[in-house]
């Protein structure tokens, strides 16, 4: 009796394992929520339905992009942190997402042990962007005017503790320009009021230069990084306009909450390489600002560790606070 027992049992492992690994080989077979932590419009917002577009027809089923903005991108993150390792929900995270844990007093989650890497992204930089009225040509002039008019002078960014507010206390730490800061809900409404004249300065992506220098809205004075960027190329470095020691630049990445599958995980490594490395896609990118960049999972858990270090330092010695 308990060696027929035993048959039986063992019939049954058997006939469950290959169910098991069907359903592990035939992800996905749902559709995939893609979860971006900043409003509509924003830099992290246009690379993430470029990719999701991509992904949908690579993968076989709808990825759909789930704007869950606030608190400087910490609630879309710890909605992410909390769901299901099953791949089917993951996250667009910035530089911002190695910011926050220096900038909140206690977060929900791990920015590092919450999450599943699955790679790198796209790189890009930040413009110092002025309103047209405002009469400084130059860095120098900005400073010197901000300087001439403490604390009358805004910058604008997507919400407190983002890499904006980042991108422009380091300003105001190197230069000692004493800018106001306005914090928004999103980068989109920041860049309104800008071009609107209701804040004069923002440091803001690379598209939403593109989207308004060219036609006299708005007039970039400098870019974040050590090199000029490609779709700017007559907009000076922080370097060359004369504040030497600013070098910073934004990165996204694409997270998956903690535990989800290894095969998952690098099964979207390779699709999102497949998909970032494309010619359309590149272009796609290129045009907004962006420069594609991969990575596997093991290069870019190593890298944010890096970042998570750096921004602390920077974060202190800046002294920035949320306003």
């Amino acid at each position: 009796m308990r060696n027929t027992v035993r048959a039986v049992l063992l019939s049954a492992v058997l006939a469950i394992a290959p169910l098991a690994g069907t359903a592990q080989a035939s992800y996905p077979n749902k559709p995939i929520r893609l979860v971006v932590p900043f409003a509509p419009g924003g830099f992290t917002d246009v690379v993430a339905r470029i990719l999701g577009q991509k992904l949908s027809v690579a993968m076989g089923q709808q990825v759909v992009v789930d704007n869950k903005p606030g608190a400087g991108s910490t609630i879309g993150t710890d909605f992410v942190a909390k769901s299901a390792p099953d791949g089917y929900t993951l996250l667009m995270v910035s530089s911002t997402h190695v910011i926050s844990p220096w900038i909140y007093k206690s977060l929900p989650y791990d920015p590092l042990k919450s999450f599943s890497v699955v790679g790198k992204l796209a790189d890009s930089a930040y413009v110092l962007l002025v309103n047209p009225k405002v009469p400084a040509k130059n860095v120098q002039e900005f400073i010197a005017l901000a300087k001439a008019q403490p604390n009358q002078v805004h910058y604008a960014s997507s919400g407190n503790g983002s890499a904006q507010h980042l991108m422009g206390g380091l300003f105001v730490a190197l230069t000692g320009a004493p800018l106001k800061h306005v914090p928004y809900r999103g980068s989109g409404g920041a860049a309104q009021d800008l071009v609107a004249g209701v804040v004069e300065s923002s440091f803001a992506g690379v598209p939403n230069a593109l989207a308004q220098v060219p036609a006299g809205r708005l007039r970039a004075l400098a870019v974040t990084t050590g090199k000029r960027w490609p779709t700017l190329p007559d907009v000076p470095t922080m370097k060359e306009a004369g504040v030497p020691d600013y070098d910073a630049s934004v990165w996204l990445a694409l997270l998956a909450p903690a535990g989800t599958p290894r095969e998952v995980v690098m099964k979207l490594n390779a699709e999102v390489a497949k998909a970032m490395g494309s010619a359309d896609t590149r272009k796609a990118l290129e045009d907004a600002g962006v420069e594609p960049a991969s990575s596997t999972p093991e290069e870019m858990a190593a890298y944010m560790a890096e970042e998570l270090a750096r921004w602390g330092k920077v974060v202190k010695e800046a002294n920035i606070k949320l306003d």
